[in-house]
């Protein structure tokens, strides 16, 4: 029992660095630039709705701030941990040099479940605003090739297409190499914080200088109560749950959760980073506060330019749900407004996906090098470098669930993967701190003892504050990434069957 608490010195990671075959592609401002991508996407362009809704109404605003909160915590240990240990593996690799396999495990198999469910629910998103965009041109595509079978009110055959040939497009791109991932990424990512900024901007503009939004004696109308009483709805699953308050704020943060993933996929670029003990770290909260700014001004903007009721998928507005910002701007009559946003977010979600799918690959070369998952995963192309099997294994995958499952599951499910990692992130700093404290940290978590606390506390709020059927669906997760460690990992770990690897080394 004890072997699976075995943890893998520090010196076998700087010997991983030394061996690494990645190239040394990426800069600080291509690593800000990859947290960036991955974080502005679902959140401000899908979930805003379905938080204002469903949850916290004008009040979303807060959901951010809390959810944010959470994320800073979290992001400040992820930075240290960046700093001392700067290999692919993310929050895996923390785990293992600190806490002990059986914990890296668990974490390794929680980051497969948030970013390979977050590159399946971003992609269905991206197929909503997609076909919105071809509807510019006059284009419509059958519902029965933009939905998913649960989702199907008709008779007959069912999926997502659009986001089925998305996914493959990228695992191809993915394939070609990280240098040209990344330069696409840049572009990507200009453009959608540019339409960030003038949606902000727009919808200000509009909700200000409209007499049926805001009046100078009343303010903003729609803002109006920003705190709704608490009552019960009818969820998307159609059972009557309770929503808006305080409690209704704490609900929202947990379910747009989703929308804070990415800046811990800076991490798992460590490997391809030209200086990751002080790039990491610094692109891992610049593009935090970045994006929380941002998402703050955008869920204000929104919920101002639309009452959180017309969210309702059964009201007036059904569709306006799927694609919240744009839909907000056609219904107060910007039809061009909500052009540039529908193309903006088109465009921009792409980004979100390479940016989940080529993280889940840098996980899995962890593992493989551990020993912990098959050799198979960790391959790499010998003229791209890059992990081109898993890859293509992982594109496949998500390309079909995301063809045929609904949003809202691929939703929570990724919440509580990016929660628990953030738990256990926060504990393996405090871990590390006892066990190493003369460790050369380039970078160190001020008042470490706080935001490790603070950082458990509300991580696990968040996590109790989830769905019960994406608990139920996470608990099975967990289950069976417990069986195949028994089967697998435990007999095939390097640190515990040395002898398996010594023709190897």
């Amino acid at each position: 029992m004890s072997k699976i608490w075995v943890k893998k010195p520090l010196s076998a990671y700087e010997a991983d660095m030394r061996k690494s075959e990645l190239k040394k592609v990426l800069g600080k401002w291509s690593l800000t630039a990859i947290g960036v991508g991955a974080i502005i996407g679902g959140g401000i362009f899908v979930l805003t709705g379905t938080g204002a809704y469903y949850h916290a109404g004008p009040a979303l605003a807060i959901s951010f701030i809390v959810a944010g909160i959470a994320c800073i915590f979290a992001a400040l240990c992820y930075a240290e941990f960046a700093s001392i240990i700067p290999v692919e593996g993310s929050a895996y690799a923390y785990a293992y040099g600190t806490v002990g396999e059986i914990f890296a495990w668990a974490m390794g198999w929680c980051l497969i479940l948030e970013y390979a469910m977050a590159s399946m629910a971003v992609s269905v998103s991206w197929s909503g605003y997609f076909t919105k965009f071809l509807k510019i041109f006059g284009i419509h595509l059958p519902s029965y090739l933009t939905s998913d079978p649960a989702s199907y009110t008709g008779e007959g055959f069912s999926m997502n297409l659009p986001a089925f040939i998305l996914v493959l497009l990228i695992t191809a791109l993915l394939v070609k190499g990280t240098k040209e991932a990344a330069s696409a990424n840049n572009l990507i990512v200009v453009m959608k914080t540019c339409a960030v900024v003038f949606v902000i901007i727009a919808g200000a503009y509009i909700i200000f200088s409209s007499s049926d939004l805001y009046t100078a004696a009343d303010g903003v109308k729609n803002w109006k109560p920003f705190i709704p009483d608490q009552t019960l709805i009818k969820n998307s699953e159609g059972e009557m749950v309770s929503a808006y308050g305080v409690k209704g704020i704490i609900s929202g943060a947990a379910a747009i959760f989703f929308a804070y993933i990415g800046f811990d996929a800076v991490s798992t670029q460590a490997g391809e980073a030209i200086n990751p003990k002080k790039d990491v770290p610094f692109a891992i909260i610049t593009s935090l506060l970045v994006c929380t700014a941002l998402y703050i001004c955008v869920s204000l903007v929104l919920t101002g330019m639309i009452h959180y009721s017309d969210f309702n998928p059964e009201g007036k507005f059904p569709d306006a749900i799927k694609a919240p910002v744009a839909y907000a701007f056609e219904i107060a009559g910007k039809h061009w407004a909500s052009n540039i946003v529908t193309i903006a977010a088109t465009v921009g979600l792409i980004s979100v996906v390479m940016v989940m799918m080529m993280g889940q690959s840098r996980i899995f070369i962890g593992m493989a090098k551990d020993g912990l998952i098959p050799k198979f995963f960790g391959d790499l192309h010998p003229k791209t470098k890059t992990p081109y099997k898993g890859i293509i294994l992982l594109g496949f995958v998500v390309a079909f669930i995301a063809a045929l499952t609904p949003i809202s599951t691929l939703a929570d499910m990724t919440s509580f993967g990016t929660l628990f990692a953030f738990t256990l992130v926060c504990i393996a700093v405090w871990v590390m701190r006892k066990r190493e404290p003369n460790l050369a940290r380039p970078f160190k978590v001020p008042a470490y003892k706080i935001i490790v606390a603070l950082g458990v506390l509300i991580n696990v709020y968040l996590i109790m504050n989830l769905s019960t059927h994406a608990l139920e669906l996470s608990g099975i997760w967990l289950l069976l990434g417990g069986l195949v460690y028994v089967l697998y990992g435990r007999s095939n770990g390097k640190l515990n069957n040395p002898e398996k690897y010594q023709d190897n080394d």
